[in-house]
């Protein structure tokens, strides 16, 4: 316990001082309101009728300049009350994604002597960054405008009351800034709770806080920024992720897998047998993953509206489209379909669709689903191999192939000949370069800030248990306790 208080106090001091730095490195503009994500800029202010006889007033009377102001002020938008409770409600679809979708979906997968551990990774890691969220995080992603990053005004949520509203798509309309807050805290904390699962069964947990605090603030909060934040460099390239495909899906696979390389394979693997322990556990998980993933999809739009609908009705059918590619593809190569299959199948679909399903229509959304399904089962068996690395729970295979191929066919489907919903002048092969240019960008700083996150990791705590307490299992070792009684 004092080691793990220890790593939590040293993570946290690095990432204050780290946070300080960035800021210092920034142009202290002042705070720009938050925008939506894929926003390039602040919706303009709406304007109502009233304030021009307002301003008439005042050229007739310097004295009327007090109701001239009133009258803008009252002009100001204010949020809806159908898109607040949808907002809300999107919210705690994505927390629900993680607790316990992800946590029973990784859980059922590993051996039952990690049972708990995988679940207290997950539970935790995405607890700390929901506080580091609110302390600096979303400051630095969403607090002003900035080409990598944001600034430090909004820190500790400074400034933010329940007044404060941000952009959406759409002129005029907008969002309390507080629910806009919470529901992009939900999508920096699922993000770095899936990285957990590329090195299950071996980590200490000390490790997995450290390493979590540093990437978190060096990588998620700057990639988070150039794609959906005011003035971020990938946004100015026109780089299109409407839900996370790059930022969230891909972002984390690339750390898992540095992940998997510098901890190092589990002992026994490719010569024990090392089965998941429940399936039954892992299709609830993949259940409410599935679930769940409307908020995180359809509540990037931002608002209760058709792009919602869009979104809702493309990750519904992606992902069942998904599921059978990989039934089919399981059939034909294996000779049967499985049940894991399945629940991965769905997963696959859920990432795959994430970066388009505001962009592309449904019949895109069938063929990306179908894409999705037989590259992730190719990601999960062939590619592995290939990449020779321990990805315990096949990270890279779902999320970061996954996400490589949503974001590229996002590109494809999203041209209106194709039923996208991207203008006349939509060019198919330029979005390519532009989706493929910021995929790259994205990959190599997550791999990059996650090499050194590990390794500093290693020199504070070190990142792996004993061979004793990898054995007898991380229930016990770590924890002290035992998910199931024998």
């Amino acid at each position: 316990m004092k080691k793990y208080l220890l790593s939590l106090c040293v993570g946290l001091g690095l990432l204050l001082g780290g946070a300080s730095a960035m800021a210092q490195a920034t142009d202290a503009t002042p705070a720009a309101p938050a925008t939506a994500p894929m926003m390039a800029a602040e919706a303009p202010a709406a304007v109502a009728p009233v304030a021009e006889p307002a301003a008439m007033a005042v050229a007739a009377d310097p004295a009327a300049v007090p109701a001239a102001e009133a009258a803008t002020a009252s002009a100001e938008p204010v949020p809806e009350k159908g898109d607040v409770a949808w907002m809300l409600v999107a919210t705690l679809l994505v927390v629900m994604m993680v607790i316990p979708g992800l946590a029973l979906f990784y859980g059922g997968l590993v051996r039952s002597k990690n049972m708990l551990s995988v679940l207290m990774q997950v539970t935790v890691v995405f607890s700390l960054v929901m506080v580091l969220w609110a302390v600096y995080g979303y400051s630095l992603a969403f607090g002003g405008e900035g080409l990598i990053i944001a600034n430090l005004d909004k820190a500790f949520l400074a400034g933010i009351t329940m007044d404060s509203v941000s952009a959406t798509f759409t002129e005029g309309v907008v969002i309390p800034e507080l629910i806009f807050v919470a529901f992009q805290a939900t999508f920096a904390g699922i993000t770095c709770a899936i990285i957990v699962g590329a090195f299950a069964e071996r980590i200490k947990f000390s490790a997995v806080l450290i390493f979590t605090t540093i990437w978190f603030t060096f990588s998620y909060i700057p990639v988070a920024h150039m794609v959906w934040g005011s003035g971020g460099y990938l946004i100015g390239l026109g780089k299109m992720d409407f839900a996370g495909g790059t930022v969230v899906h891909l972002s984390a696979a690339v750390a898992a897998l540095v992940g998997a390389y510098v901890i190092g394979k589990r002992i026994g693997y490719g010569r024990e047998a090392m089965a998941p322990h429940s399936l039954a556990l892992t299709m609830v998980g993949a259940a409410l993953l599935w679930v769940g993933w409307f908020g995180f999809n359809a509540g990037s739009a931002l608002e209760a509206n058709s792009n919602a609908a869009l979104a809702f009705l493309n990750t519904l059918i992606a992902t069942a489209a998904a599921v059978l590619a990989w039934c089919v593809g399981e059939a034909l190569t294996k000779g049967k379909a499985s049940m894991l299959g399945a629940a991965s199948g769905a997963v696959a679909g859920l990432v795959a669709i994430t970066p388009a399903c505001g962009y592309v229509g449904p019949m895109g959304a069938i063929a990306i689903g179908l894409a999705g399904g037989f590259l992730c089962l190719w990601g999960v068996n062939g590619l592995k191999k290939l990449l020779g690395a321990d990805d315990t729970l096949d990270v890279f295979g779902l999320h970061g192939v996954g996400g490589i191929a949503g974001g590229l066919l996002t590109a494809v489907f999203a041209a209106p000949m194709l039923g996208g919903m991207s203008g006349a002048d939509f060019s198919i092969a330029s979005q390519l370069f532009v989706q493929a240019k910021s995929m790259l960008v994205a990959a190599v700083w997550s791999g990059v800030v996650a090499y050194i996150a590990f390794k500093v990791a290693d020199l504070l705590v070190g990142l792996r248990v004993s061979e004793e307490e990898e054995r007898e299992g991380l229930d016990i070792s770590s924890h002290g306790e035992s998910a199931y009684n024998r």
